[in-house]
């Protein structure tokens, strides 16, 4: 019999995992995404999954967040029927403890993404508690734990049907894939839940998305069962809808599908899609009673050797966004941008649009500038600013035609792609709209190199900042004639 599994074994160790996935990509995940680089022919794909991998290495060794987004904390706890506990505490409070420990370390602060009453105030809890805890007694005397971190920006991309019992669950996948745009931060992996009840399906897509990437494996030793055809099928044909990574046109969307199923009523078929991306984070371990998990290091050789880790690119000043500069600029194309610029999301934008409806004056003056979508982490000591990468420009597009019409803003700054609504305004306005890669978000800071609170400080990291950025990596989504590399790049490398 083993010794007690004390509440401390429990905290400390899901604290320490926490911290541990907020910079290191599991190993599977990094094999997995050099595979997808050294296979890569679509020039900006490949551009884009090198920045992911470098800033994935930054990050390991400098043991800072792999994406701005740290995401919310989802916890799947297996208690063994006979392990032995000392727990007087509810589930929820312990693992609330260790999320709240993790997000606050001095060494690595994470980025509180949670709000708590969501129909209204919206306040972010600060700590980003609570976690999203899922509990299972299982056979055993043990306690199995799997912690991961999962971002809004591909939580967002969440499908869900009920399918007659008919339906091609495969073709559904596919065409909800089709759909969903470049939100999630392709290449990532695609959970699907099949059949129990609603809620069930929706519970085995989140768990089988911590599941070891096996699908190289999977396709040499060749499919066994039902389930490990449909696997093989649904990534290829999703690989050839040509979405490539961050939506820029290429031949790897997703690097792994999982499937779980359950039994479900005769009458239903509940199907689930949930997609992880480019910053999977993810770990499992076990407590025995024997102390709390340790965690070791993945070796650094893991990495690919990515030639030219300099920044390569057409230099842009954004001291001075002029007409004729913005008109040049063309999608796909890879820029380095250099000078001022704000940054706002959405609490931002949606004060910005109701001060211009009441007649008032923005706190920021805006015109000839750039904007950039981005809730950065918090600095450490020696740093400018913590991890910044760009949030779901999307989520901007009802504010889109208001503020440039208001203010004369030129480049807009964010990632995946933007609506018929939204492409439309930067047409009309003469504007542009460029993307920095989702994933990369370490990388990205390491170009900002002043950083200040100018205006809606009581809105945290959705704060307007005033950033001074050196040669910050970008690529052209949108131009002044409103063309747009999300829709011609997956066009040019679909295989039909």
């Amino acid at each position: 019999m083993s010794d007690r599994i004390t509440q401390a074994h429990l905290v400390d160790s899901i604290a320490e995992a926490l911290q541990y996935i907020s910079y290191y990509h599991p190993p599977d995940f990094i094999t997995a995404m050099a595979d997808a680089y050294n296979a890569e022919q679509s020039p900006s794909a490949k551009a884009a999954i090198a920045q992911i991998l470098i800033n994935s290495r930054m990050c390991a060794t400098g043991h800072r967040p792999i994406c701005q987004d740290t995401g919310v904390a989802n916890v799947f706890v297996e208690v063994g029927v006979e392990a032995r506990t000392d727990w007087t505490r509810p589930m929820q409070d312990m693992i609330d403890d260790a999320v709240r420990r993790a997000w606050l370390l001095e060494t690595n602060p994470l980025r509180a993404s949670v709000v708590v009453d969501p129909l209204d105030t919206r306040r972010n809890s600060g700590d980003n508690t609570p976690a999203m805890v899922q509990t299972e007694l299982v056979a055993g005397n043990s306690v199995h734990v799997t912690v991961s971190s999962k971002g809004g920006g591909s939580e967002n991309k969440t499908q869900f049907a009920v399918l007659n019992p008919s339906a091609s669950v495969a073709d559904w996948v596919v065409d909800r894939v089709a759909q969903m745009g470049a939100g999630w931060c392709p290449p990532g992996i695609l959970g699907i839940g099949v059949g129990g009840s609603v809620d069930k399906a929706m519970a085995m897509a989140k768990a089988s998305l911590n599941e070891a990437i096996d699908i190289t494996y999977l396709r040499a030793r060749g499919p066994q069962n039902r389930i490990e055809e449909m696997r093989l099928d649904i990534l290829d044909r999703i690989n050839a809808l040509g979405i490539g990574a961050q939506g820029l046109g290429g031949i790897t969307t997703a690097l792994d599908v999982k499937i779980a199923t359950f039994p479900t009523h005769a009458a239903s078929m509940p199907v689930a899609l949930i997609p992880n991306c480019a910053a999977t984070r993810h770990i499992d371990f076990m407590l025995t009673g024997d102390g709390p998990a340790t965690f070791a290091p993945p070796d650094l050789s893991l990495w690919p050797e990515i030639e030219g880790q300099g920044p390569i690119g057409r230099h842009i000043s954004l001291d001075d966004l002029t007409d004729d500069v913005l008109a040049s600029l063309t999608p796909g194309e890879t820029l380095l941008l250099s000078g001022k610029l704000y940054t706002g999301r959405d609490a931002a934008h949606k004060r910005m649009v109701e001060t211009l409806r009441a007649g008032g004056e923005l706190p920021v003056d805006l015109r000839d500038r750039a904007l950039y979508y981005v809730g950065p982490v918090d600095a450490i000591p020696g740093e400018v600013i913590g991890p910044a990468g760009p949030t779901t420009s999307t989520r901007m597009d009802k504010f889109t035609e208001e503020v440039l019409a208001a203010t004369g803003l030129k480049l807009m700054i964010g990632k995946a792609e933007r609506g018929a609504e939204a492409i439309d305004a930067i047409r009309r306005h003469g504007a542009v709209y460029l993307i920095a890669v989702g994933g990369a978000a370490y990388l990205v800071s390491q170009a900002i190199k002043a950083a200040r609170v100018v205006a809606y400080g009581d809105l945290g990291m959705e704060s307007i900042r005033e950033f001074t950025v050196e040669d910050m990596p970008v690529t052209v989504a949108v131009d002044t004639k409103g063309n747009s590399i999300h829709e011609t790049g997956p066009r040019q490398w679909a295989r039909t």
